[in-house]
C-alpha cells in the first residue's frame, strides 16, 4: 500500500492551480490513487514526449473531461434524447458538431464516438455488410489495427485485400493500388494511416475508389489536426466518410469523430454509432471535444500545426546528420519512423524504448516496412512532435533533442549515461512547461 501523504505535499509544483486542487481532491478521499497521480504529473513535465499518437491538452481541455458532464445518460442526439433532463447535453454536443463541421470544412459530423476504433466500427458497418472486401494497408506497413487486423473486428468480420508501401521508396504506389484494386473488388478503399510519414493524395485514391465502384474512407487520426488547418491536404471532397479521433494532432481529448458530406451515409452513421454499436455517450468528453475544436479554431492552432511539421522536419534532419536512416526518406507531418539498424545493425526498437524511458525520452517502438524483426522487437522507433511543439519547443531544440537521443542509444543503454541524460532533460523541461 502506499503511504498517505497530506494533500497539498502530493501535487507537484509544476501543476496549473486547477490542476493541483485536483490532486487535492482526491487525496482527501484516496491518497493512493491520487499519490500515482500526481507522479504521473510529473512524470509528463519532467519528459520529453515523442510518440506521435499522444499530445498535451489545454488545462481546460482536462478539466471538461472530468465535469458534471459526466454524472448524465444521454441516448440518442440532440432533440431526440432516451432519458429526461438532458437541455443542456444538447447544446452542448450542437456545438461539437458545429465546431467539427466548420474546422473539418464538411457538411455532417459525429462527435459520439468513444475513440477512433469505435468510429471505424460505425463506419463500417454503415457501408458495408459482413463479408464485404476491404482494401487497406496492413499494419506492418504502417496502417491500424481497425484497418483489417485479423484479431480485430475488421478482420474477423470483413474479406480483407491488402496493398504495400513501394519497396525501394517506401512510399504509397498508386498505380500499384490501382491494379490490386481491380482484382479484388473492394466494396471499401482505407486510407489514412497509423505510421506513415508522407502527404497522402486523397484525390488519387477517389479516383482508384471510382474506378471499381467502391466507398473511400479515409481516417486522419494522426494528421486530424494538421488536415483542419490547411498544413495537409483534406480528404474533402474525396472521402464519403472520415474517421479520426480527437487527441494527437487535434490536441484534444481521447474519443473519436465520423465526418461526412454525403446526408444519407451521414445518417447510416448516426444509426451505428447509436444505437449500432454504442449506448450513451460520454458527454464529459463531448464538452471537452467541443472546447478543443474552439480552440482549433483560432489562428495560434494553425501556428502550432506548421511548427509541429517544421520540427518534424527539423528532427529529421538532425537524426540524419548521426546516421540514422528515415524510411522514405524523410516527414512531410508530424512523424518519422527511424531505421535503427544503420546506426547499429544490433539496436532494436525494443531496447531502444526502454533506454531511452530511463533516460526521460518517451518513444514507442514501432516496425518499419519489411521489418525482419517481430513486433513487440522491431527494427525502428516512430518518433513525433505534436506533444513537444505544444510545450513551446521549435527547430532549435530538435538539436538537443537529437543529440540526446543518439547519447543513449549510442551508449547501448549505460547507466551512466542514461542517468546523466535524465538529468539534463529535467533541466531543459523546467524551461518548457506543460501547456497552462
Amino acid at each position: 500500500m502506499t503511504t498517505a501523504a497530506a494533500p497539498s505535499a502530493l501535487a507537484p509544483a509544476s501543476l496549473d492551480p486547477m490542476s493541483r486542487e485536483l490532486v487535492e481532491l482526491v487525496a482527501a478521499q484516496d491518497p493512493e490513487v491520487a499519490c500515482f497521480m500526481a507522479q504521473e504529473a510529473e512524470r509528463q513535465a519532467t519528459t520529453l514526449e515523442l510518440i506521435a499518437s499522444e499530445n498535451h491538452v489545454t488545462p481546460a481541455v482536462m478539466h471538461a473531461a472530468g465535469s458534471w458532464l459526466t454524472n448524465k445518460y444521454a441516448e440518442g442526439y440532440p432533440g431526440k434524447r432516451y432519458y429526461g433532463g438532458c437541455e443542456f447535453h444538447d447544446r452542448i454536443e450542437d456545438i461539437a458538431r458545429e465546431r467539427a463541421k466548420q474546422l473539418f470544412k464538411c457538411g455532417f459530423a459525429n462527435v459520439q464516438p468513444h475513440c477512433g476504433a469505435n468510429a471505424n466500427i460505425a463506419a463500417f458497418m454503415a457501408l458495408l455488410d459482413p463479408g464485404d472486401t476491404v482494401l487497406s494497408l496492413p499494419i506492418k506497413s504502417g496502417g491500424h489495427l481497425s484497418h483489417g487486423l485479423k484479431p480485430n473486428f475488421s478482420g474477423t468480420f470483413y474479406r480483407i485485400a491488402e496493398y504495400g508501401l513501394d519497396p525501394k521508396t517506401e512510399l504509397l504506389d498508386y498505380e500499384e493500388i490501382a491494379r490490386i484494386a481491380g482484382e479484388t473488388k473492394p466494396k471499401l478503399i482505407i486510407c489514412g494511416y497509423s505510421a506513415y510519414p508522407r502527404t497522402i493524395d486523397f484525390a488519387r485514391f477517389r479516383a482508384i475508389a471510382d474506378s471499381v465502384g467502391a466507398f473511400l474512407m479515409a481516417d486522419i487520426a494522426h494528421i486530424a489536426g494538421l488536415v483542419a488547418t490547411g498544413v495537409h491536404p483534406s480528404p474533402f471532397p474525396h472521402a464519403h466518410v472520415v474517421t479520426t479521433t480527437t487527441h494527437k494532432t487535434l490536441r484534444g481529448p481521447r474519443g473519436g469523430l465520423i465526418l461526412s458530406d454525403d446526408p444519407e451515409i451521414a445518417t447510416k452513421v448516426d444509426r451505428k454509432v447509436f444505437p449500432g454499436s454504442q449506448g450513451g455517450p460520454l458527454m464529459h468528453i463531448i464538452a471537452a471535444k467541443a472546447l478543443a475544436f474552439g480552440e482549433a479554431l483560432k489562428p495560434e492552432f494553425t501556428a502550432y500545426s506548421r511548427q509541429v511539421v517544421a520540427n518534424a522536419r527539423a528532427l529529421a534532419a538532425e537524426l540524419v546528420k548521426r546516421s540514422y536512416r528515415l524510411c522514405s526518406g524523410g516527414t512531410d507531418n508530424h512523424l518519422m519512423l527511424v531505421d535503427l539498424r544503420t546506426r547499429d545493425a544490433d539496436l532494436t526498437g525494443a531496447d531502444a524504448e526502454k533506454w531511452l524511458e530511463s533516460a526521460g525520452i518517451i518513444v514507442n517502438k514501432n516496425g518499419i516496412p519489411n521489418d525482419p524483426r517481430p513486433p513487440m522487437v522491431t527494427s525502428g522507433l516512430r518518433l513525433g512532435t505534436p506533444a513537444l511543439t505544444s510545450r513551446g519547443l521549435r527547430e532549435a531544440e530538435m538539436a538537443n533533442v537529437a543529440g540526446w537521443l543518439d547519447r543513449v542509444m549510442g551508449a547501448k543503454g549505460a547507466a551512466a549515461e542514461c542517468a546523466a541524460v535524465r538529468s539534463e532533460i529535467r533541466a531543459f523541461c523546467g524551461r518548457f512547461p506543460m501547456p497552462h
